[in-house]
């Protein structure tokens, strides 16, 4: 009698995207969400749609706002403890990325129960669980659907300042832009997805996409913090544009000073690159310039969709030295001015 060996779980399988991957396109996105809305804007909603922010935010009092947002998605990793990490940090830096500190979450999970084994599945609610420990906050309920593809994420409530809200607009001419995470967890991911991600590169991955963006709770106050949003999956340039759009200003980018993930552009010069790269490029390309050094690989750096991504911080000059303070004091050593803002048209030019 021959052994049969069963092949191991492999969580990316049962999806067709993953992570912040699988985001609609913005151009498709914003076909559905144009004339959306009930026609009037309550007195209290500080932040709503309006420019496309990271959370809704509500004034309680003169002290306290809330904010609100929620982020899911499929599996980017296959181990099922990791995949459940990684989606409850990205949800959580949505409040950071407002200047906001999380409140409490509630998990939203969808899960094909008749293929996944159901410790698997207990496994992935425990990484969201570990990551909200982390961030000192609890998951006091949510919903939960069989579905085809697995699914996780949570809804996350948050507090603020009314006074220390940070939003995507608010960039000034000749302020500096910092990002606090290396660039490439898209990438990494087309690799594993593949069997052609190192050991090593893995590791960095998890560390990264697991590392929560707590320092938006010391920018919320910071007077000199003008603008403030992450990084997930419109890519560097989305986000960014998303930034200049909102604040009316435009940006420029110095490719040399943007940090990367290690051998990121090997491997996208070896096509290990999402689909969303391409549509997030499609989104962006007639208001983005690029010098004649930029080339595929690196602009499919700066498509890259990140999932669990770094803060972009639009800071005035004088205020990068606190800013950067913040960053290391967190544990964030990898975060890097990478260009700056200036007036004029809502575009961006990286050389």
């Amino acid at each position: 009698m021959n052994d049969v060996t069963t092949p191991p779980l492999r969580l990316t399988q049962f999806s067709h995207g993953g992570g912040c991957g699988c985001k609609i396109a913005p151009a498709l996105l914003q076909q559905i969400i144009a004339k959306t809305g009930f026609g009037m804007i309550p007195k209290d909603l500080m932040v709503g749609n309006e420019t496309a922010d990271d959370a809704a935010v509500w004034r309680i009092n003169a002290d306290q706002a809330i904010i609100a947002t929620t982020d899911f998605f499929m599996p980017i990793v296959d181990d099922p403890f990791d995949f459940g990490a990684i989606a409850a940090t990205n949800a959580i830096s949505d409040v950071y990325a407002m200047g906001g500190t999380p409140l409490f979450a509630l998990a939203l999970v969808g899960m094909p129960v008749d293929k996944l084994p159901v410790d698997a599945i207990k496994q992935v609610l425990g990484g969201g669980e570990a990551v909200c420990a982390k961030a000192g906050i609890p998951i006091v309920g949510g919903h939960s659907i069989d579905s085809v593809e697995p699914i996780y994420g949570l809804v996350v409530i948050g507090l603020v300042d009314p006074a220390h809200v940070k939003r995507n607009a608010g960039a000034r001419p000749g302020d500096k832009l910092v990002l606090g995470k290396p660039l490439g967890v898209g990438i990494y991911s087309a690799a594993l997805k593949k069997g052609k991600l190192p050991e090593a590169g893995y590791k960095t991955l998890l560390a990264s996409t697991t590392q929560l963006n707590t320092p938006g709770i010391s920018f919320a106050p910071m007077p000199g913090v003008h603008a403030l949003t992450d990084v997930t999956g419109f890519g560097l340039l989305g986000h960014l544009h998303g930034v200049c759009r909102a604040s009316r200003v435009g940006a420029r980018i110095d490719f040399s000073r943007v940090p990367l993930h290690p051998g990121v552009l090997a491997l996208a010069s070896a096509g290990l690159v999402t689909g969303a790269s391409a549509r997030n490029w499609a989104a962006v390309s007639n208001e983005v310039s690029l010098s004649g050094a930029i080339g595929e690989f690196e602009r499919a750096v700066l498509t890259d969709p990140q999932t669990s991504g770094g803060l972009l911080v639009a800071c005035a000059p004088e205020a990068t030295k606190d800013v950067f303070a913040v960053f290391e004091r967190e544990g964030f050593d990898r975060a890097a001015v990478i260009g700056d803002f200036v007036s004029g048209p809502s575009t961006i030019a990286v050389q």
